[in-house]
């Protein structure tokens, strides 16, 4: 159940939300509403590119008892990093950057986990796209164990952009994805460099593929082949940290 906090019901206060500049983390819609003013909500999300879904109105109705009117907002009990100030701050800090990029992961509890484990890899910034990510919710915030405060996230409308930047800024971007013959242990995670993840079931984006630097994937001898995200996550990141040390 989300933290009552960080909601906001009712259509006019999440307009009056998202232009007073909170961060609206996420908004949840009745598939079928409709109407003069819902059309305004919608308008307003579009141009400030919040993220929203249509879901059943039991959902809405499990997410808050009061009146809603069809929407429900989830604000973040974090505050978002820009992108280009938070790469110059850790590359002028002398450490060697480590980053994370989260492609459409859009568990929240997974969201929250991998935030874990990068706090405690040392991990300099959590990347994930602001249409279709993981909302930062209760789930993720109690699944981080409080982490999801101590490891910047940034928000951007585009992966690639985010790792055109990098890239531009010296940092090599690595994929974890099965389309390679490379394992991560034939990577080298002692330079600067951002770990690209993908989503629960359709892992990295074909065309965020062909713009990485390198491409790597995890041994496997199972019969079943994969592993959840958070987890191959975290064999990523302490092969990083195994590197480092």
């Amino acid at each position: 159940m989300e933290n009552k906090e960080h909601q906001i019901f009712g259509i006019r206060a999440i307009i009056e939300a998202v232009h007073s500049g909170k961060e609206v983390d996420k908004v949840f819609i009745q598939k079928d509403a409709q109407g003069d003013l819902m059309r305004d909500l919608l308008k307003v999300l579009k141009q400030h590119n919040v993220n929203f879904s249509y879901v059943p109105v039991e959902k809405l109705n499990r997410l808050t008892r009061n009146n809603h009117q069809g929407a429900v907002a989830s604000i973040s009990p974090v505050a978002f990093h820009d992108l280009e100030t938070l790469t110059e701050s850790v590359l002028e800090s002398g450490k060697t950057p480590l980053f994370l990029i989260l492609d459409q992961l859009s568990d929240a509890r997974n969201f929250g986990a991998i935030i874990r484990t990068a706090e405690c890899t040392g991990v300099n910034g959590i990347i994930v796209q602001k249409q279709g990510a993981a909302p930062v919710n209760g789930d993720t915030v109690k699944t981080s164990a409080g982490a999801v405060f101590n490891v910047p996230i940034c928000k951007v409308t585009h992966i690639k952009d985010a790792i055109f930047h990098l890239q531009a800024c010296g940092i090599k971007t690595v994929a974890a994805t099965e389309k390679t013959d490379s394992t991560i242990y034939d990577i080298d995670f002692t330079t600067p460099v951002a770990i690209i993840m993908g989503s629960e079931d359709r892992g990295i984006n074909p065309s965020v593929l062909k713009i990485t630097d390198e491409k790597a994937k995890l041994p496997m001898y199972g019969s079943i082949s994969s592993l959840n995200v958070s987890v191959a996550c975290g064999a990523f990141l302490y092969e990083a940290v195994r590197q480092r040390m």
